[in-house]
């Protein structure tokens, strides 16, 4: 039984600055908590508790389409605190759910921990930007942030597609952000893509490519003189590569190829670890930029060269993940075994993480 509603168990995961509830029948309501699950109350939920809980946040319509295809995608907003993107499911004939928290403000890109580079693309004005990695490494609020500022510092339209809508932007002095909700506001993300190069849009945001259509017409707009920003889910710019490109039918790859290396602009590649100097988790990434270089390599589809390319990339103001990890791991923010689990190269890491240990142990002495 419980003896909360839902409200009260969102508003216990913000304040333990939580990222997540999950109802589960059997078990208590858990929140993921800077990476971990742990229980919020003693309460054990039974199939009739999660499915009072969920329903009891759903419009009439959201109630029959969760019946209908067993499974939603839909968003709760608590006044004062935030909105929540939810996914409720049926699991063993029960209704069980999750919710992530998308909190009222959207931050800017430096208190999120990127750098110039990522700062960069929101002056771009056409082309492809993508933010990858898995789920829970804050690509959505990455791809918001980017958005907003956009808004916020130039005169653009913005056409953001989304699924569901999340963060809530805000029209800049001399910008409109037009946010659509597939499956409320349009059929499909290709759909409302199409429309948006009939819109006039300057920007076109899309929440994430999932399918080859969706891939196919944001390649084409970027194409076309539109500034496309989108999401997958890879963990470094080569798999992001090669995720795109074995979307596509063998014998239209060479073409993407082309419209590729002229289009696309920059991937940052994130990931979230948890932090061992303070509570939360901080950003490491892989950001890749486009030079003549890289516009050769992903034309020839020599996407094994990348990480090469980005290693020596830094006047273009690229950096490999490691580069970022052992930044992280030397100024104390991450312990050496997250570092370890998310490099490319864990001889870097540690050869590296040495040298600077003993830099450090040698101007010690010095002082004394």
């Amino acid at each position: 039984m419980h003896s909360h509603d839902l409200i009260e168990y969102l508003v216990m995961v913000t304040e333990r600055d939580g990222s997540d509830l999950h109802l589960s029948a059997g078990a208590p309501p858990m929140a993921r908590i800077h990476g971990s699950l742990v229980p919020l109350t003693d309460d054990i939920l039974d199939g009739t508790d999660t499915r009072e809980l969920v329903l009891n946040v759903l419009k009439e319509s959201q109630r029959a389409a969760l019946e209908h295809n067993w499974e939603l995608d839909f968003a709760v907003h608590v006044e004062n605190l935030g909105r929540f993107r939810g996914n409720a499911c049926y699991v063993l004939g029960r209704i069980e759910a999750n919710f992530r928290y998308i909190p009222d403000f959207i931050p800017q890109l430096s208190d999120l921990g990127h750098g110039a580079t990522v700062e960069g693309f929101t002056r771009l004005r056409e082309g492809l930007v993508l933010v990858t990695g898995v789920s829970g490494s804050g690509k959505t609020t990455t791809l918001c942030s980017i958005t907003q500022a956009i808004a916020n510092e130039r005169a653009a339209n913005i056409v953001s597609i989304e699924d569901p809508i999340e963060f809530v932007f805000t029209h800049g002095e001399r910008s409109l952000i037009r946010q659509r909700q597939v499956g409320s506001d349009t059929q499909t993300f290709a759909q409302a893509m199409r429309s948006a190069l009939r819109q006039d849009a300057d920007v076109i945001v899309v929440s994430e490519l999932r399918d080859l259509e969706t891939m196919r017409t944001a390649i084409t707009a970027a194409e076309t003189g539109h500034l496309v920003i989108s999401t997958l889910h890879t963990t470094e710019a080569t798999a992001t590569m090669t995720r795109i490109f074995d979307a596509f039918p063998e014998e239209q790859q060479d073409y993407v190829a082309a419209q590729l290396a002229n289009c696309l602009r920059g991937v940052v590649c994130q990931h979230l670890l948890p932090r061992i100097d303070a509570p939360g988790r901080a950003l490491a990434t892989e950001v890749m930029t486009m030079n003549s270089g890289m516009a050769r390599c992903i034309r020839d589809r020599r996407f094994a060269q990348m990480p090469g390319l980005i290693q020596v990339g830094g006047p273009h103001g690229m950096h490999t993940i490691d580069d970022s990890l052992l930044m992280l791991l030397n100024n104390g923010y991450i312990g050496l075994e997250s570092a370890l689990s998310h490099c490319r190269d864990q001889n870097f890491i540690h050869t590296q993480h040495e040298r600077e240990l003993r830099a450090r142990a040698d101007m010690a002495k010095k002082k004394r």
